[in-house]
């Protein structure tokens, strides 16, 4: 561990120098990348840094203890104790700080909810996960767009693609991957007994063509007319766009806009992404089964997470976590959340390391 943390270092202060030289800005693809290099690196080498310190304050420590004071070997000897437990963490923290991050992590995201299984009352649950979602992003001060959408008269969402933007979307929000379930009393329900829906969510990373290499005669794109929110405000001219990507079967469309360019253009950015994530689900599917993975964003039709209504309680069964907080939740307070399911997989990947 520690002699790749000593090359994590030289290359860190590589990048420094590297930065430090005008001639970079010439470059601003190289700029981009060495500067999130270094915002990656920085943690671990300011985390080795302190534990080298501590390894040093312990060894002069040692050293007391040999020689022949004993009022002050006594109080080194409750000092060190406290020290050698505190190397003991360090030394976990920089294991996980050395797991390998996801490339991906710092990427903006596509957020995709649909409603599932329950009818109107699963529809109306996606719109408040799709309310949650957007309390989160104004929390952590991301933006948002709707790239698609469709939405049905009671207030309710059939299916909503939504692209957010900001530091480390991704990362926050990958393991919202998968099936919610909802348990209570629906709006349209006159006897007060309890339904069970669900609404499914795909997250993926934002990729464009560069990253992302479709052949043009791999796709077929479609051009009809736009029709509105119960058939008002439809449109004159075929701007809606429907794209068909022939290997995977992925169809995107895409409407919202009134200019078959942007409309295009949106549903793009969502099969880059698509086909980027359906490449990558295959294969994290495969690691998952022979590791038998816990936490994975690999699998959308896994049941993740119940939010129960007349308790009060969401449960998500990955990590085997229950709280009472319902309503802050569903106000978009998911730090807490996130925060145990982002250790959750690190102590994975730790143990597969």
């Amino acid at each position: 561990m520690r002699d790749k943390l000593e090359h994590i270092k030289i290359r860190y202060h590589e990048i420094l120098e590297t930065l430090a030289d005008p001639e970079i800005f010439q470059n601003q693809a190289r700029f981009r990348q060495l500067t999130r290099d270094q915002k990656n690196l920085e943690p671990i080498v300011k985390a080795f840094d302190d534990y080298n310190n501590l390894l040093k304050h312990i060894h002069e420590d040692e050293q007391i203890l040999k020689g022949n004071d004993p009022e002050l070997k006594q109080i080194v000897r409750e000092e060190l104790d406290d020290l050698l437990e505190k190397r003991n963490q360090m030394e976990e923290d920089l294991k996980i700080l050395l797991i390998p991050k996801d490339p991906n992590d710092d990427k903006n995201t596509i957020l995709e909810i649909r409603g599932g299984t329950g009818g109107d009352e699963a529809a109306l649950f996606a719109a408040d996960l799709y309310r949650m979602y957007c309390r989160y992003a104004e929390r952590a001060g991301w933006k948002m767009e709707v790239l698609s959408s469709s939405f049905l008269g009671i207030g309710g969402i059939k299916d909503i693609s939504v692209l957010i933007s900001g530091d480390g979307a991704y990362g926050r929000l990958k393991y919202e991957s998968g099936v919610h379930r909802v348990q209570r009393v629906p709006v349209t329900e006159s006897s007060g007994r309890i339904h069970t829906s669900a609404a499914t969510v795909a997250v993926l990373p934002e990729m464009d063509d560069v990253e992302v290499d479709i052949d043009e005669k791999d796709i077929r794109i479609d051009t009809y007319r736009a029709t509105g929110h119960g058939g008002q405000h439809v449109n004159k001219t075929d701007s809606a766009i429907r794209i068909t990507h022939f290997p995977t079967g992925i169809v995107v469309t895409c409407q919202d806009e009134s200019s078959q360019h942007k409309n295009k253009e949106k549903a793009l950015k969502i099969l880059y992404s698509r086909v980027y994530s359906e490449l990558m689900e295959a294969q994290e599917k495969s690691i998952a089964q022979e590791r038998k993975s816990q936490v994975s964003t690999g699998d959308r039709s896994v049941k993740i997470r119940t939010y129960n209504y007349p308790q009060g309680r969401v449960t998500d069964h990955r990590i085997n976590y229950t709280t009472h907080n319902l309503t802050a939740i569903m106000d978009g307070d998911l730090d807490d959340l996130f925060e145990r399911l982002i250790l959750a997989a690190n102590m994975e990947k730790l143990k597969n390391l």
